[in-house]
């Protein structure tokens, strides 16, 4: 797929989390989420991937999540919807549900807990990419899934017509210019960590999909579109403002910390699903010192 195919797909691509309030998704509370994102310059949006805790989703409040952030969207970003699972015929129905709502791209995720084969991880993301016409970005994230798509395993999926890309969480930036080589200069390539979003962009990368985004889009989309046109030290700059709230949304298992975040400024209730717990007072002190050193609160 030609690179112009998928250049709706890069920048600043908000993670986002999925609000609850008292145990059920708060559709109000998420749909105000989706236009101030769109409003502070957000570039795309992805919904129900691991910020959006997807794994303690029933699949009806999946695809309803998907829908609403398609319907609210209305058109203004493009909507990568997650559609991942260990389980390859859940994934492929994900893709299938994320189309039907009119989303833009999936993001599938490697299969996690059952430890998949190089061959199982091809197979795997084959079946999705031939269930459904949209595009397929892969989403590679060891640390969570115990298991990595290694670099001639993405060379042959990328041989793949509607597979474009990659969420790369492994937080190695060698792997951006060995994936670059690999996969060839088309295959997009997206941090999936958003420490070192500049320097990923440094080496090729075409954007982020972020969790602080969630927090601070408008900076976010800015240190994206710097490094877009080449203005290195204004990214970097703005890298430096985010670091520490960065490090405090990480400073407890994601997404507790940054629906703290989002608590602390009034957009929705801190509540997370089980077995992510309530943030630690640590934690929580964290993020606050980053909030005020941002003057979000």
């Amino acid at each position: 797929m030609a690179d112009s195919m998928h250049e709706q797909f890069t920048g600043s691509i908000t993670a986002l989390v999925t609000p609850f309030h008292q145990g059920h998704v708060d559709e109000d509370a998420f749909v105000k989420l989706v236009h101030r994102q769109i409003e502070a310059g957000t570039h795309a949006l992805v919904p129900v991937g691991t910020t959006g805790e997807s794994p303690t989703l029933s699949s009806e409040e999946h695809c309803r999540v998907v829908s609403l952030c398609v319907e609210a969207a209305a058109g203004r970003v493009p909507v990568i919807a997650g559609a991942g699972s260990n389980n390859t015929a859940e994934a492929e129905y994900y893709a299938k549900a994320a189309e039907n709502a009119g989303a833009d791209a999936v993001l599938c995720v490697t299969g996690y807990y059952n430890k998949p084969s190089q061959e199982g991880l091809w197979l795997h993301f084959r079946a999705v990419h031939d269930a459904t016409s949209l595009p397929v970005i892969l989403y590679n994230i060891p640390g969570r899934t115990n298991v990595d798509i290694q670099l001639a395993t993405m060379k042959r999926l990328s041989e793949l017509e509607r597979i474009i890309g990659v969420k790369d969480a492994t937080g190695d930036l060698a792997r951006v210019a060995l994936q670059r080589l690999g996969c060839g200069t088309d295959f997009l390539q997206l941090s999936g960590e958003d420490m070192t979003a500049v320097g990923y962009n440094a080496m090729g990368g075409k954007g982020c999909i972020s969790v602080t985004a969630n927090v601070a889009p408008d900076l976010c989309a800015k240190m994206q579109a710097a490094c877009r046109g080449g203005q290195w030290p204004e990214a970097l700059d703005i890298q430096d403002q985010l670091a520490p709230l960065h490090d405090a949304l990480f400073s407890d298992t994601s997404p507790g910390p940054v629906k703290y975040a989002l608590s602390r400024m009034g957009f929705c209730s801190p509540e997370a699903r089980l077995p992510i717990a309530p943030v630690a007072e640590a934690a929580r002190c964290k993020v606050d010192s980053a909030l005020e050193s941002l003057n979000l609160l």
